[in-house]
């Protein structure tokens, strides 16, 4: 079968490989579409033995199921499903509380992460690791296994102070901030304001229900400003889904005393923290920072039904598997609108 393979630290060729085989406890899927996250990216980019070598890339998956190994049951050949990509232990602390995403003992482990994942026209997984789609387009259906739960993950971080009439600043309208509008939406009652460089996002976000939207540049904090009031006071969440130093500092300039920001974006930036009592602070005083990462099964259960009963659809682009390299090209340049989503 075909596989596209990360074989050496930045490298990543399409390949010839076997089709692997179902073990106890195992699923064979045929992969029916992939999600491109910047993640890949930087797992391209990671030091040698960061990752392992050669692996098939791509953690967004959903697929038909082909074939089932010994003692798998709840799943038959023809079944429609998504892929929840984190491995944990399983016996930590964490894990036995349903929140593998903070596992103690693999702190990043899954599927095309620690071990190969969908971009080939077959993946085995473990049967634990799928949940039912129905009739979802699978296209629709890898998406939401980050680039929706991700941020739904943030937004139910934030839940309690996501109250009726407060205001949610979010960051970045690309492949998870343009699900994040759409989930603040379907499961909120606050203002959104939208913030990104690109036009074309801002329209985007502006379709899918934000009140209001600002041009990111040197005078974003003055216009969000005009909309939340001056400090102590405004926004109640602020959820950063670039996380580089200019929309970093965006976000602690806007968010309110005793707000929350919410670090999901993976740019590299610095976020300075400095409680001082004669200037003032560089992040407001009880203002708490939170870096999510992933989410839960269980909460990717609840995405798949936001995403089956219409309220959440992901803006996508795809591309046939041979494309693939051209796909993450395009991703690494920033001209993927909303997600680029690979078909095997």
């Amino acid at each position: 079968m075909r596989a596209v393979r990360m074989t050496a630290p930045g490298v990543l060729e399409q390949t010839e490989v076997p089709v692997p085989t179902a073990g106890p406890g195992e699923v064979l899927l045929r992969v029916g579409a992939v999600g491109a996250c910047h993640s890949d990216l930087h797992i391209l980019d990671a030091p040698a033995g960061m990752f392992p070598t050669p692996m098939t890339l791509g953690h967004e998956v959903a697929g038909t199921v082909d074939q089932v190994g010994a003692g798998v049951s709840g799943w038959s050949p023809g079944d429609r499903t998504a892929v929840y990509g984190i491995i944990g232990c399983g016996h930590c602390r964490a894990c036995l509380r349903g929140l593998e995403d903070q596992c103690r003992v693999v702190p990043v482990g899954g599927v095309g992460l620690s071990r190969d994942g969908g971009l080939a026209e077959y993946v085995v997984v473990p049967a634990s690791r799928l949940l039912h789609v129905g009739d979802l387009d699978l296209s629709q259906a890898a998406p939401l296994t980050d680039a929706g739960l991700t941020p739904y993950h943030a937004i139910e971080l934030a839940r309690p102070r996501l109250r009726p009439g407060t205001t949610c600043v979010v960051i970045g309208i690309g492949g998870l901030g343009h699900m994040a509008v759409q989930i603040l939406v379907a499961t909120t009652a606050v203002r959104i304001i939208a913030v990104d460089t690109s036009v074309a996002a801002l329209d985007l976000a502006s379709r899918l229900g934000a009140h209001e939207v600002v041009r990111a540049g040197p005078d974003a904090v003055e216009q969000i400003r005009t909309l939340v009031g001056p400090p102590p006071d405004g926004a109640d969440v602020v959820l950063d889904f670039v996380g580089a130093d200019p929309t970093l500092t965006t976000a602690r300039q806007v968010v309110a005393t005793g707000g929350q920001l919410l670090l999901v974006g993976l740019a590299g930036g610095t976020l300075p923290v400095r409680p001082v009592a004669d200037e003032p602070p560089t992040v407001p005083l009880e203002t708490s920072v939170v870096v999510p990462f992933w989410g839960t099964r269980a909460e990717l259960q609840e995405v798949i039904a936001l995403g089956r009963a219409g309220q959440l659809h992901a803006d996508v682009q795809t591309f046939p598997l041979d494309r693939a390299s051209e796909a993450y090209e395009a991703l690494r340049r920033g001209e993927i609108h909303g997600r680029a989503v690979i078909m095997p």
